[in-house]
């Protein structure tokens, strides 16, 4: 997912080298996620609660409030599209939802179908013209749409569309699916839809909108999680299960890789516009990427953390006081670790959850050192006490080197790193913000020398079959996952490049 254009003024107020950005660059990051909204056009106007949210502004209401429960999948850009049957009105800006969005925005952004997104931004790329949803004008009328996911075939469709007399506004393999559906659109919407995805190539969850319907497609690998829920008066499509929750909306089911379901007045209408593949989910929504609540292709995130704790406990237990995890996403696999291993649980690290977009840190040692600001060790849980410290992974490493640090100062007598995932050792080209190889510490050095460079007493990380086991093992039906980053094997193929 490159982005997206539309000229709207940016959220004032807001600054873009905020302590979050420097804080997670350790961190691996998958660039946003979509939601989208479709009302019975009878029952969208109505200002009586619903689902037990106001619902003054229609569908982009309840797309409000799914984007403020998928915000930890981007916080550089949110936007909502909205129609009312007869034209498409956007409002997106950069920063978080609650930044970009008051209920004056909800108010005017009036309608009965909502498109909208929130994405993380690659570095160098925090531009409004990256901000989506992505609105094109046809003669046949508008069409809005937000993605997750990232084209590996994006350059020659550009060029393709450009020697056709298309212009583009921005770097954006998004833009590139906009202007295909567009090219398209007098063949009907079925088939715009049918011949754009079956040119596009690598990962994408689609949230399509038109003046009169809304649409959700995903790639025939599943790489990218959408799934499909119910409201009163209508449906939501979103990137997490925990959006449908956020609006009281019931579950109903995950897209299927290969599936595009097409809703409108008179219900959802699903087809497969391929041949269906194995479904390869992105392990690294279990792993990280996916809010703990959520259940993604029939998978608890929870659950799943916890199994990969007790598999990291059976494969690399070490004698120690107490376990304690990483938050927020290593304390999942933490507890699963403790119970497998048979010691105590303590909650020995505490984040702080203020540390504002506008607190600047101007120079790297300033970067890395804010690591103290946000974390820090509970010394009365690991004073004089070996600790198993579990987090999600490593990436390059300064994070899991202050942390150490951060435990030693506050007088534990040992420090056991375990990791929950994995070594990080290539790179993703499927809409994770992955540094180069270069800067994967796993990707040239070993796990004992890490343990060194970190300041570690010991490390081990989960082996691949290990964490494939612990997922699995939480769904009887079994699927299989995407896990090039750590194997470098990927489900279809990826362009020759060195990164």
């Amino acid at each position: 997912m490159r982005g997206g254009r539309e000229e709207i003024p940016r959220a004032e107020g807001i600054l873009m080298c905020g302590a979050e950005n420097f804080l997670d660059e350790d961190k691996l990051h998958d660039e946003c996620g979509v939601v989208g909204v479709f009302l019975r056009h009878a029952d969208s106007n109505s200002p009586e609660k619903k689902n037990g949210v106001q619902e003054a502004g229609g569908a982009s209401t309840l797309a409000y409030y799914g984007l403020y429960a998928l915000q930890h999948r981007g916080q550089d850009s949110a936007g909502i599209a909205v129609s009312n049957g007869s034209q498409i009105l956007v409002h997106k800006g950069k920063g978080t939802a609650a930044e970009v969005f008051s209920k004056e925005n909800l108010l005017s952004l009036s309608g009965h179908i909502a498109a909208g997104h929130v994405r993380y931004a690659t570095a160098g790329s925090q531009s409004l013209e990256n901000a989506q949803p992505m609105v094109q004008g046809t003669k046949l009328g508008a069409i809005a749409v937000a993605h997750n996911g990232q084209l590996i075939n994006y350059e020659p469709l550009r060029e393709m569309l450009e020697e056709a007399g298309s212009t583009f506004l921005a770097e954006s393999d998004t833009e590139v699916i906009v202007k295909l559906i567009a090219k398209s659109y007098k063949k009907g919407l079925e088939r715009a839809l049918t011949d754009t995805i079956q040119m596009i190539k690598g990962s994408f969850a689609l949230v399509v909108m038109t003046e009169k319907c809304l649409i959700g497609a995903r790639d025939p690998n599943g790489i990218r999680p959408l799934c499909l829920g119910q409201v009163d008066g209508g449906y939501i499509l979103a990137s997490e299960s925990c959006a449908i929750d956020a609006v009281n909306g019931t579950f109903l089911r995950d897209i299927q890789p290969g599936e595009i379901v097409i809703i409108n007045e008179d219900g959802v209408l699903s087809f497969e516009f391929g041949e269906r593949t194995e479904k390869r989910t992105c392990v690294f929504e279990y792993v990280y990427f996916s809010r703990p609540d959520s259940v993604v292709d029939g998978i608890p995130v929870t659950e799943a953390r916890f199994k990969m704790g007790e598999c990291l406990a059976r494969e690399s237990a070490v004698p120690a006081d107490v376990v304690i995890g990483v938050p927020d996403s290593g304390v999942g696999a933490a507890q699963g670790y403790a119970r497998e291993a048979g010691i105590p649980y303590a909650t020995g690290i505490i984040k702080n959850k203020y540390i504002g977009r506008t607190f600047i840190a101007p120079t790297q040692r300033e970067r890395e050192n804010m690591v103290f600001v946000k974390l820090n060790a509970v010394r009365s849980v690991v004073q004089d006490k070996r600790v198993v410290v579990i987090d999600d992974s490593i990436v390059r490493g300064t994070t899991s080197r202050r942390l150490v640090q951060i435990l030693r100062r506050a007088g534990a007598k040992e420090v056991h790193f375990r990791i929950s995932s994995p070594p990080v050792k290539f790179p993703c080209y499927f809409g994770i913000n992955t540094p180069t190889r270069s800067e994967l510490i796993s990707s040239s050095h070993s796990a004992q020398e890490i343990c060194a460079q970190i300041g570690a007493d010991s490390l081990a990380f989960i082996s691949a079959d290990g964490m494939m086991e612990a997922c699995r093992s939480c769904n009887p039906e079994g699927y299989g996952f995407c896990k090039g980053c750590f194997t470098g094997e990927y489900p279809c193929s990826v362009p020759n490049t060195q990164r």
